[in-house]
């Protein structure tokens, strides 16, 4: 079976110093009216949002299917039994049998975009070797597909409401809360999901 793991980021996000108002390395949060059921209450973490588009992996959709043993199997690493196991998610509706891993940037290999200082998006199958032989990041998830947006689409889709944005908590992207993780992000802001308005409050 070929490595799912090749990286269709746009482009790799620009040097802190170009940024400008560029929400890489932040938490979207789906507002209650988000008329795309796909992101009907999702929390993404965006690995990439720069003039030429955005890119991101959904952090509460968890896969029963394939186990991350299985996977491993399919990918041909060793051993299974893995010596570590982490979870996996359906990162979003583009390319879903693509896989990227979210981590701590504690480790990083050839196929790593650092893209926090904190934080790194892997693409090549050796950070799986490393997590199946009881080594690798801290902490990490594996994503199959990811969420991704053209120039200015992003940020036509916060103008017009329809997400929220939040500094990314270590523990809400990594812990197995799934069932939790739109809420307690919305709490990252002191918003309480029940009086939140559909309609945008620009003046």
């Amino acid at each position: 079976m070929a490595s799912p793991f090749p990286f269709p980021i746009p482009t790799p996000p620009l040097d802190k110093a170009e940024t400008g108002n560029f929400l890489t390395g932040s938490l979207l949060i789906a507002m209650p009216a988000m008329a795309d059921q796909r992101f009907a209450n999702s929390v993404i973490y965006l690995c990439a949002h720069t003039a030429e588009g955005a890119m991101g992996i959904v952090l509460n959709r968890p896969l029963a299917r394939p186990s991350f043993d299985d996977l491993l199997k399919q990918l041909g690493i060793a051993p299974v039994p893995p010596a570590r196991r982490i979870r996996l998610m359906s990162g979003g509706p583009v390319d879903n049998a693509r896989g990227f891993v979210l981590h701590t940037s504690d480790w990083t290999g050839e196929g790593s975009l650092r893209v926090t200082d904190a934080l790194a998006l892997t693409a090549s199958l050796d950070v799986l070797k490393a997590i199946a032989g009881g080594a690798g990041p801290r902490q990490g998830l594996l994503a199959l597909g990811y969420a991704g947006w053209g120039p200015g689409q992003l940020d036509a889709e916060i103008q017009a409401n329809a997400w929220l944005s939040a500094p990314a908590e270590e523990k809400l992207l990594f812990d197995a809360g799934d069932d939790t993780r739109w809420r307690r992000a919305l709490g990252l802001l002191r918003i309480d999901p029940a009086l939140l308005s559909a309609t945008a409050g620009h003046g």
